[in-house]
């Protein structure tokens, strides 16, 4: 096949493949190994690695390499078609997956995939595990099929036995984006029982990592007790949320008064402290800051 016809024909492949191209790809369409050298020779094409080439102009960034190591698992089908079927194919695990959605500090000696099928590579910097994925444990990151932040987290404790990396990546997932902490339980329940937690405990592994992350309940409520604005802001969206009758009924006991005193009395600093009123950036029902008033005054009388 002449040059010109080559490279048209390959543009249709690489338009889809971050200008990519493997050679058994192109072999399909009739262009042989020794049309890509030439190619190459000629500066049309760019060689990444054995057996995957890139169209000469093409922009490059940090995940390329992830990409041609996961083309090259399946060289004759194209991306396009793979990707049809996410769970079903190669799809990116662990420590790469981690690294595509951008959580944690780990770097990943090798690229790590599961399949549903068993697979080795003669190629040292891959690494293939046997697992099957729900289809809505796999998202498209970068264009590639990966685990979801979800999946792998649940993957990371099963591959390394440092929970403090686990939990850097679980507490830099949180700031994200909305984690789904029900399926991250489910998928750590079976990890329970390797990681020092009864067998099937639903719970421990979990608040563990919660822990380690700083999500847990007791660490993020000391945060925001510490931030008069911030407590202010949390005490004011809740007491809104509580209906009259109901903040009436907490008023009876003698402990909630005072629970409620104090918050009535850490909004009063925090607006002090900031030189802003309470109209002014977060604004209290009037019938909640009658309520609150109530509360002051009945634990007041209870003092006197």
């Amino acid at each position: 096949m002449k040059s010109g016809n080559a490279l048209r024909v390959l543009a249709e492949i690489t338009v889809h493949q971050w200008g990519m191209v493997t050679s058994a790809q192109a072999a399909i369409h009739g262009i042989t190994r020794l049309t890509l050298s030439r190619l190459t020779e000629a500066g049309h094409l760019e060689r990444l690695a054995h057996g995957v080439y890139k169209v000469s102009g093409t922009p490059s960034d940090q995940f390329e390499d992830l990409r041609v190591a996961w083309l090259s698992t399946e060289p004759k089908a194209t991306g396009e078609n793979r990707l049809q079927e996410r769970e079903a194919g190669v799809v990116v695990a662990g420590a790469s997956a981690a690294r595509l959605h951008e959580i944690g500090d780990l770097w990943p000696g090798r690229h790590e995939f599961v399949s549903p099928k068993r697979r080795q590579s003669q190629r040292a910097e891959i690494r293939y595990r046997q697992r099957t994925l729900e289809p809505s444990d796999v998202t498209l990151v970068q264009g590639l099929p990966t685990m979801t932040i979800e999946r792998t987290i649940a993957d990371l404790v099963e591959e390394i036995a440092d929970l403090s990396l686990v939990g850097d990546a679980l507490r830099d997932a949180a700031s994200k984006r909305n984690l789904d902490f029900d399926r991250l339980r489910e998928l750590l329940i079976p990890l329970a029982a390797r990681n020092g937690f009864r067998r099937q405990d639903r719970d421990g592994l979990l608040n563990r990592l919660l822990e380690i992350a700083q999500l847990d309940a007791e660490t993020v409520a000391h945060h925001i007790a510490a931030d008069p604005e911030l407590g202010s802001r949390v005490a004011t969206s809740y007491l809104d949320s509580v209906d009259i009758p109901d903040l009436e009924w907490l008023v009876m006991t003698p402990e909630i008064r005072e629970s409620m005193q104090a918050t009535s009395d850490a909004i009063s600093r925090a607006t002090q402290t900031t030189g802003k009123s309470l109209t002014a950036k977060w604004t209290l029902k009037p019938e909640t800051l009658a309520a609150i008033h109530a509360v002051q005054k009945a634990s007041a009388h209870d003092r006197t």
